[in-house]
């Protein structure tokens, strides 16, 4: 069985983190979403917020898992089997960091592959930054992340 990892902050998942699931879904037998706890950013959303958003995001993946985790994705991702981390491009711009972060995952555990999907165009410009700055200032974020996540965001903020 080959399982994937995507790892991310998810703060909040998005239709482009969506579009990259399901294309990582089509792809290997299992994938994990792994959200992780960064002790550094303070998130707009808690991780367990965030888990229960994604949970009911992804109904229909069959193949698809929630989780979280501290400390390096590459021993998360030993942790469960995995042989892939699944990493979303959105634009050019995001390939030299996404690039150099492979590379040092690579270095810390060479069996294991990074996978690069991109987004349909109409979700390049898409980020949970976005998002956060158009909810903070009144905006419609309807069009950009699933219902729920909409619903939810909307009575919180």
């Amino acid at each position: 069985m080959k399982i994937a990892i995507y790892p991310g902050s998810f703060d909040p998942i998005t239709k482009g983190h969506l579009d990259i699931l399901k294309n990582a879904s089509e792809i290997f037998d299992k994938v994990i979403i792994a959200v992780a706890h960064n002790g550094e950013k303070k998130g707009f959303l808690t991780v367990e917020e965030r888990v229960m958003l994604i949970k009911e995001s992804i109904k229909g993946f069959e193949n698809v898992e929630v989780d979280s985790f501290k400390g390096l994705t590459i021993e998360y991702a030993k942790k469960h089997g995995a042989e892939v981390l699944i990493r979303g491009l959105r634009a050019v711009s995001d390939f030299e960091y996404e690039m150099q972060l492979s590379q040092t995952n690579s270095a810390l555990c060479p069996d294991i592959k990074t996978v690069f999907l991109t987004t349909k165009p109409k979700y390049n410009f898409i980020s949970s930054s976005t998002i956060k700055e158009i909810l903070n200032n009144g905006g419609d974020i309807s069009k950009f992340v699933p219902e729920c996540v909409f619903q939810y965001l909307t009575k919180k903020c």
